[in-house]
């Protein structure tokens, strides 16, 4: 399954269950932002997170960004405590954790926090942790400060997408332990 129909999926799946929630959801990213972000960035996205930012680019207005946060957007999903990042956010992530030579910190090349080929997609709103791309092949990891980073969590963004896919249908489905759903927003306990 490509990331497009995965991603399909996820916003199918949370149409039904809690459409309030979908109906926040931006337009797509194009493809001259995409390109300005790359350049700034100096790094080319993995064509998995371009073909998913054309899908949604889940940037928040600038009215609603919260300056005493870090990173900002849509509360409440994939999970309570994190959130997708849009075009913009992810630039700004980046920016933060991107160091010259590539590696942070420069003299453990084989287990960092932090390499220059990682494109964040997924944060809390400190910037503490999240889930990023390997823009290398595609693999999803996850960092928290303080604690050594887990790369290849998933093969794929489209792996990725998969499990919110499973997660939502659980629950739709009544059976998630700690989800569900008011008034057509997800309810975390």
């Amino acid at each position: 399954m490509t990331v497009v129909e995965s991603w399909s999926r996820v916003m199918n799946l949370l149409q039904e269950c809690a459409p309030a929630d979908h109906a926040d959801f931006p337009g797509p990213a194009t493809e001259p932002m995409i390109a300005a972000a790359e350049e700034r960035m100096g790094i080319p996205l993995h064509p998995d997170l371009r073909d998913w930012l054309l899908q949604n680019s889940l940037d928040l207005p600038e009215e609603d960004m919260d300056d005493d946060v870090r990173c900002h957007g849509f509360a409440g999903f994939p999970d309570e405590g994190s959130f997708f990042l849009g075009i913009r956010e992810m630039e700004k992530l980046y920016d933060h954790h991107s160091r010259p030579g590539g590696i942070n910190p420069p003299d453990q090349p084989d287990n960092p926090f932090w390499r220059n080929e990682w494109i964040p997609f997924l944060s809390d709103q400190d910037a503490w942790a999240g889930k990023f791309i390997d823009v290398r092949d595609g693999r999803i990891g996850t960092w928290f400060t303080g604690e050594v980073t887990a790369v290849g969590e998933f093969d794929s963004l489209a792996d990725y997408f998969d499990s919110l896919a499973n997660m939502l249908t659980n629950v739709s489905q009544g059976s998630h332990a700690t989800c569900s759903t008011v008034e057509g927003r997800l309810f975390w306990k």
